[in-house]
């Protein structure tokens, strides 16, 4: 019981979070010195946000750099407040400056918020502490966050990996259980095929996060995390079995006619489901897996294929399904491949300082986003005679993300958080309580805020803004004083956020849709040209098979966020989620294809090479057509070199005449959309470009 509870990841990381804040509260609170105790546990939100506690095998470089540009934020504030710099310009020579962490990676990014963060944390203390406090407290506060996360995860080794691998099998399992649930409707893809695309599309999620925590770790090289690569590994092996197509609803439901194949077909399915969740939980709360077979579902599946070898889909499930029990059996992947194939190398400072100069820089436009956005808050406050307005640009900070809808849905859970938690730490302020039990309660309320955070920001929200009013009130008895001004300021914050989100050079997903359509077209077009050609390697073909998954997931996450978005052309994004349904039955029939071109089933090379001529001519087509309405060339090309051929197809060929399928209809949806696509600022250039 103890184990579902320690390794449960909501509970180990507000255990985590909760402790590195309130030890710092509870040694200055048994010294005597309360209000140091409580400003120094200030410091672990910029570490938060700075993603300090991100294992990293550069875990103490990280630290230093970190802990360095907070107190230098905070030097850097404090110094030019007494040279009479105005705060707006401050605020913003400063956000430039910081900007250029952006190139250097997407990890190095989070740098940004977090040392503008600490400069405006900073601005609460000038006049209350002397101008070397600040950024010691940075410094002493950094320090003591990066010791107790290094022994933290001493003491809960591998965890981070352990929960994205467990939420990998989780999401699987749920993939596999709904695919071959939905079998027998998969003749109307409008209704059914949204879902599996969802489910399919996490899962790449998460296969993305495992590889950039082996990447930050050097998992390939440290013999403590081989047990969770190779579980990885036969995650991929099981991702790729699952994924594989099955879009022949005539032939299943022939099927399923003739014999009583669904009920067996979903036996087989919920029995890998049912292993994969008990492989999760064993690999989440440290238990070593039981033995596996499921001898009898394959034996039935094995006899309806015999009872019916001209129908496919038998024959096409009795394979995968195979294959996928062999992995959860031996707990071994299939094949070896090299997870690092990806050497995801950091930028130079001066390189990343020079694609930062440019107008194209997505950096440069996020860095100056937020001075904008800072600018405008430290205007509004001198406007309004607020002094020190850190609460409006904290919340500014706070509540701006990547895109348009997760500010939104961020800017409406901190308003409606903070609403309710000035409420009640105005109800609570009435009760004369002592200090001991206050400080009981914050830790109560502060731990139970840490279960609920990454998943109900809004509900968290409500107890960070108690606690908050909690600690004004130790720190200077103006708690009460504190309640209608900071609810004024976070209403400001929000709507600045929002506004800046909007107005000031917004990174709309609707926008980046053909770049990100284009983009997977060429992933595709590189695979087959492998699969299609002399590549022989498995582990290129695997890490390209994992490519055209990831092109593909970054296309479909920006419809997912585009539909969301405000004011756009809905028949534009209509068409375009058309598109994506194909392109994801594509990504499959790779997925396949990589599957028989690892075990030498292969095409002629002179049928290959045909098939490939086509399939090329067709991608470019797709590309042009998103590109431009000019006059295209209405001739089908998809039968000039793959009509006339004789003798049985192979399973290749199927998939492969398949995809040529998916691409005449991308092309025609394509010529479609275009017709619906918005006609002003980038939408006028025909030249696809990226940045």
């Amino acid at each position: 019981m103890w184990r579902r509870i320690i390794y449960h990841p909501e509970v180990n990381y507000a255990l985590r979070q909760t402790l590195v804040l309130c030890l710092p509260v509870a040694f200055g609170w048994l010294l005597g010195d309360l209000q140091k105790g409580l400003l120094f546990s200030l410091v672990p939100a910029c570490c938060n946000i700075a993603g300090l506690d991100t294992p990293h095998r550069r875990f103490f470089k990280r630290l230093i750099v970190g802990g360095s540009l907070f107190a230098l934020s905070s030097f850097l504030l404090q110094w030019l407040s007494l040279q009479q710099v105005p705060l707006p310009v401050t605020l913003f020579t400063m956000a430039l400056l910081l900007g250029v962490t952006g190139e250097i990676g997407p990890l190095h990014a989070r740098l940004l918020p977090a040392s503008l963060i600490a400069a405006i944390f900073t601005l609460g203390l000038v006049g209350h502490m002397p101008i070397w406090g600040p950024p010691l407290l940075y410094i002493g506060g950094t320090f003591w966050y990066g010791l107790f996360n290094w022994l933290w995860f001493r003491l809960w080794k591998e965890q981070p990996m352990r929960e994205t691998l467990s939420l990998l099998y989780r999401e699987l399992a749920d993939y596999c259980e709904a695919k071959y649930t939905l079998l027998t409707q998969l003749t109307d893809p409008e209704t059914a095929l949204p879902p599996l695309l969802a489910r399919q599309q996490k899962a790449v999620d998460l296969i993305n996060t495992c590889y950039q925590q082996m990447h930050m770790l050097a998992a390939n090289r440290d013999h403590s995390h081989r047990r969770l690569t190779r579980a990885f590994q036969v995650a991929l092996d099981l991702q790729e079995h699952i994924a594989v197509s099955l879009h022949q609803p005539e032939e299943v439901q022939k099927l399923v006619e003739q014999s009583h194949a669904e009920a067996v077909i979903r036996w087989n399915a919920q029995t890998i489901a049912a292993r994969l969740r008990e492989l999760a939980d064993d690999m989440l709360y440290h238990r070593l897996p039981s033995r596996f077979t499921m001898e009898k579902p394959l034996l039935g599946l094995e006899k309806i294929a015999r009872q019916h070898p001209e129908n496919p889909v038998g024959h096409f499930c009795y394979y995968h399904f195979s294959r996928i029990a062999r992995a959860l059996r031996t707990q071994r992947p299939l094949y070896r491949r090299d997870l690092m194939a990806d050497r995801q190398r950091r930028l130079p400072l001066f390189s990343a300082l020079r694609s930062y100069l440019s107008f194209k820089s997505a950096a440069l436009r996020t860095a100056a986003r937020f001075a904008v956005m800072l600018v405008f808050g430290s205007v509004l406050a001198l406007a309004f005679n607020v002094p020190k307005p850190w609460w409006i640009l904290m919340t500014i900070m706070f509540v701006s993300q990547n895109g348009y809808s997760a500010t939104r849905v961020r800017i409406q859970h901190r308003a409606l958080g903070t609403l309710a938690g000035l409420i009640i730490a105005a109800a609570a302020l009435r009760f004369a309580v002592p200090e001991s039990l206050v400080l009981l309660i914050m830790l109560v309320i502060t731990l139970v805020s840490y279960l609920f955070i990454r998943k109900y920001y809004g509900w968290a929200t409500i107890g960070f803004t108690v606690t908050a009013v909690y600690s004004l009130q130790l720190l200077s008895l103006n708690g009460a004083h504190f309640l209608l001004p900071r609810l004024m300021d976070t209403l400001m914050g929000c709507c600045i956020a929002f506004g800046g989100m909007v107005w000031l050079w917004p990174q709309w997903q609707s926008g980046l849709l053909r770049q990100n359509a284009h983009d997977a077209l060429e992933a595709y077009q590189d695979a087959l040209r492998m699969l299609l050609g002399n590549e022989a390697s498995p582990q290129k073909l695997a890490w390209q098979r994992v490519r055209v998954n990831q092109a593909h997931n970054a296309l479909f996450n920006s419809l997912s966020q585009a539909m969301q978005e405000p004011a756009f052309n809905t028949r534009y994004l209509n068409d375009m989620k058309l598109w994506v349904t194909h392109s994801q039955f594509i990504v499959e029939h790779i997925n396949a294809m990589t599957i028989l071109a690892r075990e030498h089933t292969m095409l002629t090379p002179a049928l290959a090479q045909s098939y490939l001529q086509s399939c090329e001519i067709a991608l470019q087509r797709c590309q042009q057509r998103l590109a431009y309405d000019g006059p295209g060339q209405q001739a089908n090309i998809l039968e000039g070199k793959t009509g006339n051929q004789e003798g049985p197809t192979t399973i290749m060929e199927r998939h492969v005449k398949r995809i040529l399928e998916h691409l005449s209809v991308m092309h025609t949806i394509s010529s479609l959309a275009w017709s619906q696509r918005p006609h002003h600022g980038k939408w006028l250039v025909r030249r696809l470009r990226k940045g």
